[in-house]
């Protein structure tokens, strides 16, 4: 059997920050993801789809509602959403006050239930939050039935056994005699194993900021003896964070870390080290093949490292010692030293060090 995980759309997202070029931008990207896991189910030939919650950011638009209600439909499968605690079920929420295509089941209680799918052989599991927070939903629920699969959904938190959204434990993914159980909450991907059963959460569909790095998807499960993932990129705009330590030639260093061909992906580059003052709106201008690209400068004024090496201090015969010790020495002996003395210039001045 074959099923498409995903979780965390956060459908109308403010984008709070960004100017109305990008805001338009993005918002106009994310409606397109229930198309592009609609697309990714039939090309995969996936039996269900598992939506762990989130799939709104708070309350909707009828565009978004249409957009997923109509990619929901398209998929032609059962599909189970568990709502997490951004789209709790209220009832002025989407899955309360519209209507939804029969393919379409929603968890809308706040314990866990199932539904059996003969033809599939499976039985799914989900609840559905009804505030902000949530009880740990998977403590001592154990399976039922005689299905071969056992399945369930949740917009949960495997990483902090204290969590307001529904905690995880191993122990109780151990316990509960499920096949696959699909969360939720977590924005990067990841899973774990305890016992027979996999845990695991696709993170979400598409970067909405800096918080959010790299390239975003969703999971294809294939469930055999053992649920296995695959995690399978999804054509949204990216987020990308990079770090220069600058050196003499800014643009050079840009061009080398950016891909060749523009992109509207969204870059923050940061450059750090010793530097005299950067161009960077001559910078930006270089590289207006990049409309998202954000530049900031932390360097600091470049110095002389050895200017204190005349004098009748600690620091002073420090220096001259390193100094000194570069009058025979190889190229790499020279370098080392210089670094020796950048380093420990940097460490007196009280920056931060960064070794390269």
């Amino acid at each position: 059997m074959k099923i498409l995980h995903s979780a965390d759309l956060h459908l109308d997202t403010p984008f709070a920050g960004r100017t109305p070029e990008q805001i338009q931008f993005l918002k106009q990207a994310l409606l397109k993801v229930p198309e592009l896991l609609a697309q990714l189910a039939h090309r995969e030939n996936c039996d269900l789809v598992l939506l762990s919650g989130d799939l709104f950011d708070g309350s909707c638009t009828r565009e978004s509602y249409l957009a997923l209600r109509n990619a929901l439909e398209e998929m032609k499968i059962p599909v189970f959403i568990s709502p997490g605690n951004h789209d709790f079920i209220s009832p002025d929420s989407p899955y309360s006050a519209e209507s939804w295509p029969k393919n379409v089941h929603i968890f809308t209680r706040p314990e866990m239930e199932s539904v059996a799918i003969p033809e599939l052989n499976c039985r799914v599991y989900g609840a559905g939050y009804r505030s902000m927070d949530c009880d740990p939903l998977l403590e001592s629920f154990r399976t039922e039935g005689e299905e071969r699969y056992h399945i369930a959904v949740l917009h949960g938190d495997p990483t902090q056994a204290g969590s307001p959204y529904c905690p995880i434990t191993s122990n109780q993914v151990r316990e509960s005699g499920l096949h696959y159980l699909a969360l939720g909450h977590i924005h990067k991907a990841g899973s774990f194993r305890a016992g027979e059963t996999l845990c695991a959460w696709p993170g979400c569909p598409m970067g909405r900021g800096f918080d959010e790095l790299g390239v975003k998807g969703a999971l294809i499960v294939t469930l055999e003896d053992t649920a296995e993932t695959a995690f399978v990129p999804l054509d949204t705009p990216q987020f990308h964070d990079h770090e220069i330590c600058h050196g003499t030639d800014a643009h050079a260093a840009l061009a080398a870390l950016l891909p060749a061909l523009g992109d509207e992906n969204f870059y923050r580059v940061t450059f750090t080290g010793e530097s005299s003052e950067l161009d960077l709106a001559a910078l930006r201008s270089a590289f207006a093949q990049f409309p998202n690209l954000e530049l900031r400068d932390r360097t600091v004024p470049e110095r002389d490292i050895w200017d204190s090496i005349s004098e009748d201090t600690l620091e002073g015969v420090y220096f001259r010692l390193l100094k000194d010790a570069m009058t025979d020495a190889d190229d790499d002996a020279k370098a080392a030293l210089t670094l020796a003395a950048r380093i420990s210039r940097q460490i007196l001045d009280g920056q931060e060090v960064r070794l390269p």
